[in-house]
């Protein structure tokens, strides 16, 4: 296993594309799924372009969605070591074992290249940028509009400069060209491990199975990947963007066991199955990943496919009542504690599936 201590900067852009081109998953210029060759056929593209264009009917919630104000709790400490608070889509405040990671922030009112059109949210950011605790670390997923907001990490970096900012290889060249400090960006490739010394914690990457681009020239550009945010006495998976990957079992062997999985359940269709989950393929993958208690994200704040706004947590919920899936449900911005077995057993078992009130 690697450990990452050095930082691949705009002073070393070689040294980033020698690493690119040193790894395994390069074919011809750009990153590859080793168990799958991704390839949306045109009439299948399409024809889902046809539909996303139609009546949006259900895929939108009819009313505002409830939220919380997580200030509050943020002013308290966390009691079990390990917090997490639900921002919307993959963005997830985790509080573990003394570190803050803030995970694929997006505070755009759009998931979109341009503020004037694309995918719309449904709901306003539980809280401002400003009103962000004290950051560790940025974690950036992958490149994706819905998961990287430029605006938002510049803002970032300008209120924490001091949060360091962990993400896929090669994604730090957009980091670096939105304004980010290149001493501050670490990027890892599937297997590479990021310490943080002082906080005696470290992100580790995993495989994931998905794509990446910005635009029309740069799909699978830079690197995708699965994350364990780890300290002393915690441990958590998050997804990212993914398919069900073939390697889920043997990341919990190497890297758990979780005290939490983050998988994403929404923004799916059956014939983006390889490269994004659903509430079918996460039920599979929480089981893989060990059985930990599901906190599903990627869901219910961007239009991003043909399913009702909360199709996901409906079919989730049937499983949490039929197969015993231990389901954590926040509402948006509601920080759960959930770091000691009790408590996240009470959590699990008072499920409030708030979405069938909207």
């Amino acid at each position: 296993m690697t450990t990452s201590k050095g930082l691949c900067t705009s002073a070393s852009g070689e040294l980033r594309a020698e690493r690119i081109a040193r790894s395994p998953l390069l074919v011809d210029g750009r990153f590859r799924n080793p168990g799958a060759n991704i390839v949306l056929r045109l009439p299948e593209n399409l024809a889902v372009t046809r539909e996303l264009m139609r009546d949006r009917g259900k895929r939108v919630p009819p009313r505002a969605l409830p939220m919380r104000d997580p200030l509050g709790a943020w002013r308290d400490a966390v009691r079990s070591g390990l917090r997490a608070t639900w921002l919307g889509h993959s963005t997830v405040l985790l509080e573990i074992d003394g570190l803050r990671v803030l995970t694929d922030p997006v505070w755009a009112l759009r998931a979109s290249p341009v503020q004037w059109a694309g995918p719309k949210r449904f709901h306003p950011p539980p809280v401002t940028l400003a009103a962000l605790p004290p950051l560790d670390v940025v974690l950036v997923s992958h490149d994706h509009y819905d998961h990287l907001d430029a605006a938002a990490v510049r803002t970032l970096h300008r209120l924490q400069p001091q949060a360091r900012f962990v993400t896929a290889l090669g994604v730090g060249a957009h980091l670096e060209r939105f304004g980010i400090d290149p001493a501050v960006i670490v990027e890892l490739h599937w297997g590479e491990r990021f310490e943080l010394e002082d906080k005696r914690a470290s992100i580790e990457m995993f495989a994931a199975q998905h794509f990446s681009g910005r635009g029309a020239l740069d799909r699978n550009k830079t690197l995708w990947g699965s994350y364990v945010i780890a300290g002393p006495t915690h441990r958590v998976f998050f997804s990212g963007d993914t398919g069900l990957e073939p390697s889920f079992a043997e990341t919990a062997r190497k890297a758990g066991p979780f005290d939490l999985i983050m998988l994403e359940v929404g923004a799916w269709h059956p014939l983006w199955g390889e490269i994004h989950l659903g509430p079918f393929q996460a039920r599979e993958a929480q089981r893989q990943l060990g059985d930990a208690p599901l906190l599903p994200i990627h869901w219910s704040t961007f239009d991003l496919a043909l399913h009702a706004w909360d199709e996901p947590m409906l079919t989730l919920e049937g499983f949490a009542r039929d197969e015993g899936l231990p389901l954590i449900a926040p509402q948006i911005g509601e920080a759960w504690e959930l770091g000691d077995a009790p408590l996240r057993a009470a959590r699990v078992r008072a499920l409030d599936p708030w979405w069938r009130r909207v």
